[in-house]
């Protein structure tokens, strides 16, 4: 399904020109203008006619037409106030399908905005802020979580950290905290040259959906394992891991060698690690 605006709306680039509009190199702004592409971000979590969707830093609403166009209504929360005025033009154009609220995405909560109802949360997120809010998404304690799908913008090299195996260079704890009760893909790669302005790397857009929680396991005790095992990636687990009581111990019952590395230990051993000590 197709949602066209009651009003017709120009060309985002235009739009921005007009209010006089630049990225802010302080937010981490990078504006995407090919409304092509933004319909194929836009498609990645499948059907949102009718779905809500929580969308952080939309900036000058690229994303956000998108979304509107395939029937979501979305909950927008930008920071930027030079953006509000673009937003509000946007919901006027899509009566009753755009709420924006001009808050930092780091102190709201998503599940109380939504109302309790199942969402999915799609953006092109700021760099500055995109990994913090990233794990805060990952770790809620209650699990499957109220958001139905993640589809993240990061920097390239952030994506393949957290879809990377185990014992390559790009595994770590974005990698552990992503895949222990999710799915994660690359679902598309985006040439920096489609932003503007360019950043100096390239992007790729992430996808995530709830997986079957292995039993017995606090999230809060495996985000701290993984924390400080990778916080120290080059020493051996029975050094980076001594700051928590029976951490070593439980690794030796487990079959863990102490002398190993955080990169060595899978995602299932550290999973059985947090589950022991949680015992």
């Amino acid at each position: 399904m197709t949602v066209r605006p009651q009003t017709p709306l120009p060309p985002l680039r235009e739009t921005v020109r007009a209010h006089g509009l630049s990225a802010s190199k302080a937010l981490g702004q990078n504006f995407l203008f090919d409304e092509q592409l933004l319909d194929r971000i836009a498609a990645i979590p499948g059907d949102l006619d009718g779905a809500t969707v929580f969308e952080v830093g939309p900036g000058p609403g690229g994303l956000t037409r998108a979304l509107l166009r395939a029937g979501a209504k979305v909950i927008a929360v930008e920071r930027d106030a030079r953006c509000l005025p673009l937003l509000g033009e946007l919901a006027a154009a899509f009566p009753g399908q755009l709420d924006v609220m001009a808050d930092d995405a780091m102190t709201v909560d998503a599940d109380a905005l939504t109302g309790g109802a199942p969402y999915h949360i799609v953006a092109n997120l700021p760099y500055n802020v995109g990994t913090a809010l990233f794990t805060r998404w990952l770790e809620p304690a209650a699990w499957p979580p109220r958001w139905r799908s993640l589809t993240l913008m990061f920097q390239l090299e952030v994506a393949e950290r957290i879809v990377a195996p185990v014992g390559t260079s790009a595994y770590g704890r974005l990698a552990v905290l992503a895949q222990w009760r999710a799915n994660a893909k690359i679902a598309m790669k985006v040439h920096r040259s489609a932003f503007t302005p360019p950043p100096k790397v390239m992007s790729a857009i992430v996808q995530l959906t709830p997986a079957e929680q292995p039993a017995g396991v606090d999230p809060r005790i495996l985000s701290r394992l993984t924390e400080k095992g990778f916080g120290q990636r080059r020493k051996m687990l029975r050094q980076s891991l001594k700051g928590i009581d029976g951490a070593v111990a439980a690794a030796e019952a487990l079959g863990i060698d102490p002398t190993r590395r955080a990169e060595t230990v899978g995602v299932g051993e550290w999973v059985a690690l947090a589950r022991t000590l949680g015992r």
